[in-house]
């Protein structure tokens, strides 16, 4: 439990990223007791600050968001959260305070944590702006991995086989018979 006044900034800062990721994706906020939409990761359900669906018929889960503020940057934050957020299919995000990212770059790494984009937040006056601090590298699809892998075989056999010299063709000796047979000629069947 956060007190007050933290509280209050973690509910702001969900509210102004609702409003900024709603150009690409359809967003959901989980606010306080209001735990609306929860994402199942294996046998855990997890209630995320925002969950990102696309704005298709299907409403793939396009990524998650989680917001923490300088108390909830902690072990038990990351051990709760974090790491099932990470094992989902969809990209996980984190918005830490300016001054908790080098912790939160911490925690990931050590509870291995797969966090798409790590990103600061801080306010100045009444304006809130964010800042990328760290994005993983894309992964690539499993299908081109899939396609690169089962190519590179073949192209390292014909390499191979490029770099060897051809062996000389050896000549197969027929049985005497079908060496006969097949010179005799051919004779014309009546009609």
């Amino acid at each position: 439990m956060r007190p007050v006044r933290e509280q209050l900034e973690h509910d702001r800062v969900i509210r102004l990223l609702q409003i900024r990721l709603k150009r690409r994706h359809d967003v959901v906020i989980n606010i306080g007791d209001s735990q609306t939409v929860p994402v199942r990761i294996g046998p855990v359900q997890i209630f995320p600050d925002l969950v990102l669906t696309s704005s298709d018929r299907g409403h793939k889960l396009m990524g998650t968001v989680e917001v923490e503020t300088a108390e909830s940057v902690n072990h038990l934050e990351a051990m709760a959260q974090w790491a099932h957020l990470g094992r989902a299919r969809a990209p996980f995000h984190l918005y830490v305070p300016a001054g908790s990212v080098d912790i939160a770059r911490r925690l990931a790494a050590e509870n291995g944590v797969n966090v798409a984009e790590i990103w600061s937040f801080h306010t100045i006056g009444d304006q809130t702006r964010f800042t990328l601090v760290h994005r993983a590298p894309v992964p690539e699809p499993r299908r081109a991995a899939a396609a690169r892998r089962a190519a590179e075989p073949k192209t390292a056999r014909a390499a191979a086989a490029r770099r060897t010299k051809p062996a000389a063709r050896k000549t197969i000796a027929r049985p005497a018979r079908a060496a006969a047979k097949k010179s005799a000629p051919r004779t014309q069947k009546g009609k």
